[in-house]
Formats: structure tokens, sequence, C-alpha cells
């Protein structure tokens, strides 16, 4: 949609940018949806309390949990900038979420103590969890594709 400016006799025709906006708020809205959606089946999931964890100090709780979001809202980023619709986008985010279940339940196996070492707040263990958690979020944006 383009608005015609009078200058002194002549026309400037500028664009409107904001005519895009209806769909910014919907894109965006949906995506804060998934991040709380995200956000309580991760807690929910995991055998602690981040929340509680964070609360007394713990700072690996609240790295884990930040790297969590963070591998999480990076392929929701990816997802908007491909997605048709927002339905598409909300389809997308639910693999995010399988992604970021399915690595944290792998790590889980593999290292047995993990819900111990992060409510003990062993830093180490939680920089892992959080870097593993962002490196597959950003695989998963990668991933996706509409060919």
């Amino acid at each position: 949609m383009l608005r015609a400016l009078k200058r002194t006799g002549t026309y400037f025709m500028l664009p409107n940018y904001l005519s895009g906006l209806p769909h910014f708020f919907q894109y965006f809205a949906m995506a804060a949806l998934l991040l709380t959606v995200f956000w309580s089946v991760y807690t929910f999931f995991t055998p602690h309390d981040e929340m509680a964890l964070i609360k007394q100090g713990n700072v690996t709780a609240a790295v884990v949990l930040v790297g969590a979001l963070i591998g999480f809202a990076i392929p929701v980023a990816a997802a908007i900038m491909q997605s048709v619709s927002a339905m598409a986008l909300a389809q997308w985010g639910v693999v995010a979420m399988g992604v970021q279940i399915l690595v944290y339940t792998i790590l889980r196996l593999f290292f047995r103590t993990l819900s111990d070492d992060l409510s003990a707040d062993r830093l180490s263990m939680g920089i892992l969890v959080a870097g593993l958690s962002v490196v597959s979020g950003i695989l998963n944006a990668a991933a996706m594709s509409y060919t």
C-alpha cells in the first residue's frame, strides 16, 4: 500500500512498511505461546524444580534452563522466517520442543547423575547441557526447510 506525499507540487510515493504489522503480532504471539508451553513442558519433564533451584541461587539450573530456552527459540525463529501460516509455525514449534526434550532425555541416559549434578550446582555439567541444547537448536533450525 502506498501513500502519496505532496511536497511543493511533486508527489513522492512512500511504502507503508507497517502493513505487515498484523502478521508480526500473530507470529510473535504464537512464538510467545510456544515458548510458554515449552517452558512448562520442559520444567515438568525434568526431575528437579528449576525455578526453586534458581531462587536458591543455583547458577547451574539457570544456565541449563536458559540454554534450553535458547535452543528452542532458535528453531522457532527459523520457523517464523519460513512459515506460511501461524499453524505451520505451531507445528514446527512442536517439532523443536520434541528435539529439546529428546536431547535432555539422551543426556540423562549418558549422564545418570545429571539431575543430581544440576541440583548440586555443578556448573561444568550445566554448561555442557546448555551448550548441547543450543547446538541441537541450531541444527534443528538448519534442518527446517520447505523443499
